[in-house]
This record gives structure tokens, C-alpha cells and sequence, in this order.
């Protein structure tokens, strides 16, 4: 059940980063995977910096800054 409800969290938090980058969306689809790259990526940068956020808004907001961190990369990689 976690590994689902973290794939919801990330496709959550891939939708609202590409609403938050300006310009930065690929689309529906690929903004939902980004989410759940993100959500990972989140989870392990901020495990590496020692933060901490507990809970539901918590597991969002980290996988959030996740999926920014990744479309942010892609496009730099894109131009």
C-alpha cells in the first residue's frame, strides 16, 4: 500500500510542478512520471541534508521539490 500511495503523492507533485515552472511542463503524462522520479529524488536529497518533514504534506512537499529539481535538469538538458 506505501508503494502506492507514493506513486499518488508523485504524480500529485509532478502535476503541480509543472503548473509551478514556468514553461518547465512536458505535458500530463510526463509531468506524473517526473512526480514519482521526483519523489525519490527528494526523498534521498533531503536525507542527505538532514530534513526532515513527517506526514502526508511532508512526503508531498519533498516529493515536490523533487519533481522541480528533475524538470529543472530536463530543461537544461533540452535547450
Amino acid at each position: 500500500m506505501n508503494i502506492v500511495l507514493s506513486c499518488i503523492i508523485g504524480c500529485l507533485a509532478g502535476f503541480c510542478a509543472g503548473k509551478l515552472m514556468k514553461g518547465g511542463g512536458f505535458g500530463l503524462v510526463l509531468n506524473l512520471i517526473l512526480g514519482i522520479l521526483g519523489g525519490a529524488l527528494g526523498g534521498w536529497l533531503f536525507d542527505v541534508l538532514g530534513i526532515s518533514w513527517g506526514g502526508l504534506v511532508g512526503q508531498l512537499g519533498t516529493a515536490l521539490v523533487g519533481a522541480i529539481v528533475i524538470i529543472a535538469v530536463v530543461n537544461l538538458l533540452k535547450k
